[in-house]
């Protein structure tokens, strides 16, 4: 696979185009001591991506000659938004970083009762800032065209009360639990047959060809998991309550073991 940047869609890239690469993809190149002629993939986070012949290697610019779009289906056939109590330390970096691998659509950061990381103001704009950036190099690195949003950090409280609750109408919401709860895979057999499109019948690819992707999205806890108030909250503003099985899974196992149940399932 050719060596992949990511250079956003303000650069308004098609082909013949010639025009300078920005500066993280820039030392990239650089970093990688490539020569002009040599051939790469750009694309735009938003699911374009273009082959790219470098033209110009200078010492702090690099300028490339666009070629013909590339197809790219890396994508999840359905939308998983990934709403997490963060972990504490370095476990949020490599959390990002793999659920942007197994292919999560966004992230919402929360910080919950039992949270040991908690942000809020200029840190918490940076600590986003940098998550964002760890999850364009894990498309970079595994080849998808789509970036996942990271979105602000939010108190598990407020989200519920906004984007967690009515406003997600239409969408299957699950939340990770330890409680008595159904296993993930009766829980998505019930999701197949609320549509009446069981995915053993082709019914999930029918309805990506229609461009009307399904949505799903999960709540996890942080360390030590969601208090019982904020499971409730969530179970009574219309949430599930769905297993992952017998073992108790760590913050950042749990999110990425459901990210990898929805690929098994439905990509084909």
């Amino acid at each position: 696979m050719l060596p992949r940047f990511h250079v956003g869609p303000e650069l308004g890239l098609s082909p013949g185009l010639a025009c300078a690469l920005p500066d993280g993809a820039a030392r990239h190149v650089q970093v990688l001591r490539m020569q002009p002629g040599a051939v790469v993939h750009l694309f735009d986070g938003a699911g374009r991506t273009w082959e790219a012949t470098v033209t110009e290697m200078g010492r702090k610019v690099v300028t490339v000659e666009v070629g013909a779009a590339v197809a790219n289906d890396r994508e999840l056939p359905v939308e998983v938004t990934l709403a997490m109590g963060m972990p504490a330390n370095d476990r949020m970096d490599a959390l990002v970083e793999k659920a942007a691998e197994l292919g999560v659509g966004v992230i919402q950061p929360l910080v919950c009762e039992r949270s040991v990381l908690r942000l809020d103001g200029e840190r918490a704009a940076k600590k986003v800032a940098h998550w964002q950036a760890v999850a364009v190099a894990a498309c970079e690195q595994s080849g998808r065209a789509v970036v996942p949003t990271v979105r602000p950090v939010s108190s598990l409280a407020s989200w519920l009360s906004s984007e967690g609750g009515a406003a997600l109408g239409g969408v299957h919401r699950g939340v990770l639990s330890l409680r008595e709860a159904v296993s993930v895979q009766d829980w998505l057999d019930q999701a197949d047959a609320v549509t009446n499109e069981p995915a053993s019948q082709g019914g999930v690819q029918a309805c990506a060809d229609k461009g009307q992707r399904r949505r799903f999205v999960f709540l996890s806890g942080p360390e030590g998991g969601l208090s019982p108030q904020e499971e409730s909250a969530a179970l009574g503003a219309g949430w599930s309550a769905v297993s992952l099985g017998r073992r108790v899974l760590r913050a950042d196992t749990a999110p990425l073991a459901v990210l990898s149940v929805i690929g098994a399932r439905y990509e084909r």
